[in-house]
């Protein structure tokens, strides 16, 4: 993973420790690792979110996702995937999460902004398809959503 991309994602982990219970989720994969979390709009510093393009809000939610894939020696390489999701609402209702490409230098993520209403506890489903791979790897998990 390299500096950009760790800036982000450090920066996303210092502002949401002790605040988001689960604010830096991974799981292994085969040979690669899925970073994965979820927040609120308002705990983006205001040039970070102008630079991605996100409204600051504590009534947007933010879906973070990277693929780093492993490699023997060093802290792995970040890839492009195929990356969809999606979240479901204790109502039933269902919605697609738009994400979105970004690269920094060589560090490749994803990201996605939906709607939330303070307190909500959402159920995501992420769908990550590895470069290489057939199948597409499912992570779900719930995220309660506070506003800063």
């Amino acid at each position: 993973m390299k500096s950009s991309s760790l800036r982000f994602l450090s920066a996303a982990l210092a502002i949401f420790a002790g605040v988001v219970a689960q604010a830096d989720n991974s799981v292994k994969v085969g040979n690669y690792t899925v970073h994965y979390n979820a927040f609120t709009s308002d705990f983006l510093q205001p040039a970070m979110a102008r630079s991605y393009e996100i409204t600051r809000s504590g009534n947007r939610g933010v879906l973070n996702v990277s693929v780093i894939k492993e490699s023997p020696g060093t802290t792995g390489q970040s890839v492009a995937a195929q990356v969809l999701a999606s979240g479901s609402r204790l109502t039933g209702q269902h919605f697609d999460i738009p994400m979105r490409e970004i690269k920094d230098g060589e560090a490749i993520y994803y990201l996605g902004d939906f709607g939330v209403v303070e307190g909500e506890n959402v159920k995501l489903e992420v769908e990550v398809t590895p470069p290489g791979n057939q199948q597409a790897y499912v992570i779900q998990f719930n995220q309660e959503f506070f506003p800063r």
